[in-house]
């Protein structure tokens, strides 16, 4: 809202009667606004403190997406229906239910995962089943943390540590093996050895139905995201721009992903591209990323940049590489510094050229007859 003036820690209430008038004009005819939405949708709807009866009409709460005000009304609102009217329908079961929501390195804890445990009970030193970026991790829990009484769990704040921890509430779990954990999937707990297996099998099967529930392109782009939310927003915006993505993964990107994402270079070299959020990118990948971005074609022609160490590279050289046995490529067929073609190209230059495959013989290819690390060498008869 123009003018609006942030006032933290506040009922949302006073916060917009502290408002300039003009601002309150503005709030109450946007309320008037989304309220005319929800009816053509056929839904009632009131802000939350003016709603005339909470069986009928839906509850609005004015919150800022920036400053975070209005939150405590929303969670206040959710708490009071949850012991109100839903009381009843909120039974508490045994039956354990958990779910990984973030993962993140602690100084002094190592990897940690928080949880929200929905249902059952977890202990000090159960044997926990979870999804991870290199399939199922087994673990044992080390300790649970919860903080202070009224502070809340991802704020800084020291912990206290339980032995045992019932329903429903978030908790903080180290363990372990926790660094491939994924977010966004249910924690699982083994009773008996013999249970480890099948709970790993479960934790597999639920992470290959979340991801293959997503339909893949023949051609596009690599997306990588740290947890299973974030991938699921992530493809949502791309599916919006109309950019097709091919290939999916949770975790960090290894040099396995560059090189699945570098096959597009043969098909559509727009596409060779990793979009990766919130995830670490190994150095080794990156190194990778870094040389295949010169390789516009791996085969057939072998389309790339080079630099001339020495001599002349001109239209018609033979191409060889002494380190891989003398392997011919083909020949220089076009030179282009940058973007016009030229005929020849001198030492410390620049340039991407297109080698043809010798006729009759089969071609040779980035990457599995060469690579970054070898020399090209006019064959000299």
């Amino acid at each position: 809202l123009y003018d609006w003036q942030t006032m933290n820690r506040k009922d949302v209430r006073d916060i917009i009667k502290g408002q300039a008038p003009n601002t309150q004009l503005e709030f109450e005819q946007r309320t008037k606004e989304v309220i005319v939405q929800f009816a053509e949708q056929g839904l009632n709807a009131a802000l939350f403190y003016e709603n005339p009866d909470i069986r009928s009409y839906v509850s609005l709460v004015p919150t800022s997406a920036i400053t975070g005000e209005g939150m405590g009304n929303l969670l206040a609102l959710i708490v009071d229906s949850c012991q109100n009217m839903l009381a009843k329908r909120l039974m508490y079961s045994e039956e354990l239910q958990a779910t990984v929501l973030e993962v993140k390195a602690i100084p002094g804890l190592g990897t940690t995962i928080d949880a929200i445990l929905v249902n059952g009970k977890l202990r000090e030193g159960d044997t926990a089943v979870l999804a991870g970026t290199d399939g199922p991790i087994v673990t044992q829990i080390r300790s649970l943390l919860m903080p202070q009484p009224m502070k809340e769990l991802r704020v800084k704040n020291a912990y206290v540590e339980y032995k045992e921890i019932k329903a429903a509430q978030g908790v903080k779990i180290a363990a372990k093996e926790l660094e491939k954990a994924i977010a966004g999937l249910n924690l699982l707990v083994a009773q008996k050895p013999d249970e480890v297996d099948i709970l790993r099998d479960e934790v597999a099967r639920e992470l290959k139905s979340a991801l293959s529930n997503i339909k893949l392109q023949e051609r596009g782009v690599y997306v990588q995201a740290s947890t299973l939310g974030s991938l699921e927003a992530l493809l949502e915006f791309l599916r919006t721009s109309k950019i097709p993505y091919a290939n999916i993964r949770i975790g960090p990107v290894v040099k396995k992903d560059v090189m699945k994402a570098s096959t597009m270079l043969e098909h559509d070299s727009q596409y060779a591209t990793i979009l990766a959020f919130d995830v670490k990118v190994e150095r080794d990948a990156q190194e990778l990323a870094d040389v295949l971005g010169f390789i516009f074609n791996s085969r057939d022609p072998i389309v790339m940049g080079v630099m001339i160490e020495a001599g002349i590279v001109k239209e018609g050289t033979p191409i060889c590489v002494p380190s891989r046995e003398f392997v011919e490529l083909g020949v220089v067929t076009s030179i282009e510094n940058n973007h016009k073609t030229v005929e020849s190209a001198r030492k410390g230059q620049e340039v991407c050229i297109k080698i043809e495959p010798i006729p009759g013989e089969a071609p040779k290819m980035f990457g599995r007859h060469f690579d970054e690390k070898d020399f090209l060498v006019s064959k000299v008869t």
